[in-house]
């Protein structure tokens, strides 16, 4: 067991974090502050996010280790000062990968699942995708560039991203003279606020120091509204991944010219057609009105959602003796879980038909794993018998997908 991945241990203790937020803010009567289809958005994104990063995550290192050994600009040393030079670079580096991440179309459409929630606690620091996680790594180059040895990069990138992760919360408020050096829950909070004051300000992760030379700081003053300016209409797991990729691409097809299209992908997201996202919506959500009614099973979903933490959880801590096929298998069974979960929030009745293709190739993994091969048909065999006998699909529809009125 030497080569356990002991960063494992992060991920019961992120939902340790989670559970005692939720506990004080009931304590506090502020327990709206969690709104459960939202919650289960934010953490499906993470997981998916920490699973499709284990088969990148040493991809990072060999990268820093690649330009910091062939293009390292100096030679500096490991010495204690380094180390605080080191957190304002990263720091540094940061501002301008985020602040970019909002100004460039094709940055924002990675960043914008990090803003789509319309709730602010410790569950949003889960919504990062594992194309933002790429876009960040290629600007962390600038660190070994500079000459910052690899291993140094990635302790310091752990402790940046840690902090980051408790700036996400409405239940410390304002932190008095600490605001002036350090970007605190308050000031994160206004960076994830919809109010035109709010716009496009605090894009540091950790010091104040780059807003305030930039000028993109702002102190909240009135109660932030969290969220995009034009909320997405869906927890559907997929069009929050995915729904502004397809209003870039809408965008350059109604535009003509190879140069305009380019300053589509390349240009602002406050000048991209917001006209495109409600025709989009009603192309692929079926034009959704207000919710009528309420999801009651949430005991379905959440067992789901536990079963892909532990999953996750089991995954990191024996990633090095996991083979590729294995660990594909494990992606796939949880990603189509995650769907599942998105949809079943979305009230789709297509879920059915999802679910029965995740028995079907988890049954078959199984039986191949234990060299059954002439069995793998035997889910799907049985699958139609069960549907044509007991109509299997109306009792899913009857049963799981169980809904009261609002």
């Amino acid at each position: 067991m030497e080569k356990i991945n002991y960063l494992a241990f992060a991920i019961p203790a992120f939902f340790l974090f989670v559970y005692l937020e939720y506990m004080l803010a009931v304590r506090k009567n502020k327990a709206h502050f969690f709104k459960y289809e939202s919650s289960v958005a934010n953490i499906s994104i993470g997981i998916a996010e920490r699973l499709l990063n284990l088969f990148i995550a040493a991809s990072f290192y060999e990268l820093f280790s690649y330009v910091y050994q062939n293009y390292a600009l100096f030679n500096i040393p490991n010495t204690w000062w380094v180390w605080v030079l080191l957190i304002l670079a990263t720091d540094f580096v940061w501002y301008w990968y985020h602040r970019l991440g909002h100004e460039v179309n094709f940055l924002w459409a990675a960043h914008i699942v990090h803003h789509q929630s319309e709730e602010f606690n410790l569950t949003v620091s889960a919504r990062i995708t594992t194309l933002q996680a790429l876009i960040r790594g290629v600007f962390w180059c600038a660190l070994p560039l500079l000459g910052f040895h690899p291993l140094m990069v990635v302790v310091i990138l752990t402790i940046h991203g840690a902090y980051s992760f408790f700036t996400h919360t409405q239940l410390i408020g304002k932190l008095g003279w600490l605001e002036n050096v350090l970007i605190t829950p308050s000031l994160h909070g206004v960076h994830h606020a919809s109010d035109d004051k709010y716009l496009d300000k605090n894009y540091g992760d950790v010091f104040v120091f780059w807003d305030k030379m930039f000028g993109t700081f702002q102190k909240e003053e009135e109660p932030p509204t969290y969220g995009l300016t034009h909320p997405i209409k869906s927890n559907s797991f997929l069009w929050q991944h995915f729904h502004y990729y397809l209003e870039v691409i809408e965008a350059c097809r109604k535009t003509d010219g190879t140069w305009n299209k380019v300053k589509i992908v390349f240009g602002s997201p406050a000048l991209l057609d917001q006209e495109i996202r409600p025709q989009l919506e009603h192309r692929f959500l079926q034009h959704k009105s207000a919710a009528t009614a309420k999801f009651k099973l949430k005991g379905y979903i959440n067992l789901q959602l536990g079963l892909s933490v532990v999953i996750l959880t089991l995954t990191t801590a024996f990633w090095a003796y996991i083979n590729v096929f294995d660990a594909l298998a494990i992606l796939i069974f949880v990603l189509i879980t995650l769907i599942n979960c998105g949809a079943l929030l979305e009230q789709r009745k297509w879920i059915y038909y999802l679910e029965c293709v995740r028995l079907i190739l988890l049954f078959g993994f199984v039986f191949y794993q234990l060299d059954w091969v002439e069995l793998i048909f035997l889910p799907t065999i049985i699958l139609i018998i069960l549907e044509r006998t007991f109509a299997l699909s109306s009792l899913y529809k009857n049963y799981v997908l169980q809904y009261e009125d609002i």
